[in-house]
């Protein structure tokens, strides 16, 4: 048994940090592992990300394209009709929460997997193919304004 004052790490896995700028006996000359001259050899001389030395930058340099519509972009929590198979009776968008098929917000009901329980469904969108398979199990599909 060992105990809790006697644990260490392996030998040989730790190792003292490199000590910069303390002179030529340290073993990392004169320059201090920064090269000679230059603006990363200066004190504070660091770049910031994307800087490329006063070139104009590549994020300014190429095109931009493209649109973004996330103001008004309709964001659907998708639920399979195979999903729905477990339910009876009536399914919500609470109580596909409740079973934590969506977090929150407005969802669409696809027809991927099959349906044998006839189920009233209130989403607030459906796929043809959706309608089509709860229909046919003899359900009734209700669209949520």
């Amino acid at each position: 048994m060992s105990l809790l004052k006697t644990l260490a790490p392996k030998a040989g896995s730790k190792h003292a940090p490199k000590r910069i700028g303390r002179g030529i006996g340290s073993g990392m000359g004169g320059t201090s592992t920064k090269g000679h001259k230059g603006q990363l050899a200066r004190t504070g001389g660091t770049v910031r990300r994307g800087f490329e030395g006063g070139q104009t930058p590549m994020h300014r340099r190429l095109p931009k394209f493209g649109f973004s519509n996330v103001a008004f972009a309709n964001n659907f929590e998708i639920v399979n009709v195979g999903q729905l198979a477990k339910f009876s009776g009536e399914v919500t968008p609470e109580s596909l929460h409740a079973a934590g098929l969506i977090s929150k917000g407005a969802v669409k009901i696809l027809g991927n997997g099959e349906l044998k329980t006839a189920l009233t469904v209130k989403a607030h969108k459906f796929s043809e193919s959706a309608k089509k398979a709860i229909e046919a199990a003899g359900g009734k599909v209700e669209v949520i304004k």
